[in-house]
């Protein structure tokens, strides 16, 4: 019988490869520029470990547009600034949909969440609902007190490695640190390791987030859905059940408290329970949300704060310069608070530039939802859309050394990671622009200038700054391959 089906798949996968042959003679306009594909599998043989990279280099030689195809799925992959700008702004209303992604659809029911969320009124709805009530400006102030606790208790575990000195794993430290913000601002409570699953809080989490980005072949092959050839439908489904146990029982838990805090739980509930939504909104959009902020509050933020503590231990100059002005902003006499934020101009430039050379998702992912022209260029319908963030950071056409970390330029530049200026979308922009932008900066801010302005760091290998290592791990969220492992030195006199 195993016959039977090879035939049965391979005569779909022929018959898509006629069906895409016989749409190509069809074009009014010609398809962006393409590097040479195969049958079957497309482009997929191009790619190595590190996709981002291996598309830019395509992108170098085939243009800022360029077609691919991986399996069944066309992919129009955008690497320059004014290409992005093209498919983020001017064209924004066509691809601003995200296609089917299995994971999403498993585990945050049917895609109701925001980030993999399939645009309409829905979405927009959703979206918007999320951006006012949960992260406004109001919304970051409540916190505020909170991040303050959880920062200042790890600055204290610092300051007594420091006496000891002892080497500290400041890339567990601050996923930690992170994680546990993450938690009191969604849920009003920290977790135990044990508390979602045997694998631990933290383990599951991270098992989830490579489950995400893990390259699934239904994704790409869809006549393979009913198959489930790698089983990954099957280890989705029980993620999605330890996540649905696990949101139940926070939700249970909320229910039972007799006042309402301004944790997400309770926010959404309240809103749950008023009917003032105003659009369709029971528990499972609840629980999608809640899922959302969770997974992309855990990792983002602390890969961001992680690559820029590696670009300042690697650079003494700006290091040292970055210092300088906490010393003369806030004094040795006390640490950092979120008030000095908007006076430390010299630490938003650090911020920017290690987003430029590190952005922590290297890729936007759109759909389009219509047939287009986009630069004298055929869009087809479905198409996917990735715009390589990594790519564009390191565009030279757009920067001048690309490659070297120099938060400088930026002192003379007006160029602004909010979504405005092209060259610099580590948020994304447009309708799909991430809605905790404000959140996430706050936090990345705050941890980094706490980190720099409390202690002198040395790298605990002995080796010399100019020789970290700065390979990344490319994922849903572009990590550091390896931990950044360091010896602190108190310097303050508080």
């Amino acid at each position: 019988m195993a016959w039977i089906w090879i035939a049965a798949i391979a005569f779909l996968f022929f018959l898509q490869q006629w069906r895409n042959h016989s749409n190509k003679k069809k074009l009014p306009l010609p398809l962006p520029p393409s590097p040479k594909g195969l049958p079957i599998i497309g482009h997929f043989h191009l790619l190595g470990n590190n996709p981002h990279q291996d598309l830019y280099h395509m992108a170098r030689k085939h243009g800022p547009i360029m077609y691919t195809r991986f399996g069944f799925a066309p992919t129009i992959v955008v690497s320059s600034a004014s290409a992005a700008k093209l498919f983020l702004k001017t064209y924004d209303h066509i691809f601003a949909n995200r296609s089917h992604h299995e994971f999403s659809y498993l585990v945050a029911y049917e895609q109701r969440n925001i980030v993999f969320g399939r645009y309409g009124p829905y979405w927009r709805n959703m979206r918007k609902l999320c951006t006012l009530q949960l992260l406004s400006g109001l919304k970051i102030r409540q916190f505020e007190s909170m991040r303050k606790a959880e920062i200042g208790i790890m600055v204290d575990s610092l300051r007594e490695a420091a006496a000891a000195r002892e080497a500290v794993d400041l890339s567990s430290m601050i996923m930690s640190v992170n994680g546990g913000m993450t938690c009191l601002m969604v849920f009003g409570r920290k977790f135990e390791e044990r508390d979602l699953d045997d694998r631990g809080f933290k383990g599951l989490m991270s098992d989830a987030m490579a489950a995400a980005a893990a390259f699934n072949l239904c994704d790409y092959y869809p006549y393979l859905r009913w198959l489930d050839p790698q089983g990954s439908a099957r280890r989705f489904k029980k993620l999605g059940l330890i996540f649905d146990r696990f949101l139940e029982r926070i939700i249970s838990e909320h229910a039972e408290k007799k006042e309402r805090g301004h944790d997400f739980v309770d926010t959404l509930m309240a809103i749950h329970d008023s009917g003032e939504a105003g659009f369709e909104f029971d528990r499972r959009h609840v629980k999608a949300v809640l899922l959302d902020m969770l997974l992309a509050g855990m990792d983002t933020s602390a890969g961001a704060m992680e690559w820029a503590m590696a670009e300042l231990i690697k650079h003494p100059k700006a290091i040292k310069k970055l210092q300088k002005e906490l010393d003369e902003v806030v004094g040795l006499n006390q640490r950092v608070d979120e008030s000095h934020l908007p006076s430390l101009k010299y630490l938003d430039c650090v911020i920017k530039e290690s987003m430029r050379l590190h952005p922590v998702g290297p890729f936007l992912a759109h759909e389009a939802m219509e047939d287009c022209e986009v630069d004298g260029f055929h869009i087809p319908n479905k198409s996917r859309v990735l715009v390589n963030v990594w790519a564009i950071g390191r565009d030279p056409d757009a920067w001048e050394h690309p490659e070297r970390f120099d938060p400088e330029r930026f002192v003379v530049s007006n160029v602004d990671l909010r979504g405005r200026d092209f060259q610099l979308i580590p948020f994304g922009t447009g309708r799909r622009g991430c809605p905790g932008l404000q959140m996430g900066l706050t936090v990345v801010s705050l941890m980094v200038a706490q980190l720099v302005h409390c202690f002198d760091w040395e790298l605990a290998d002995g080796a010399a700054p100019e020789d970290l290592d700065m390979s990344d791990h490319f994922g849903m969220v572009m990590s550091r391959a390896n931990h950044l492992k360091v010896i602190p030195t108190d310097k303050l006199r508080v």
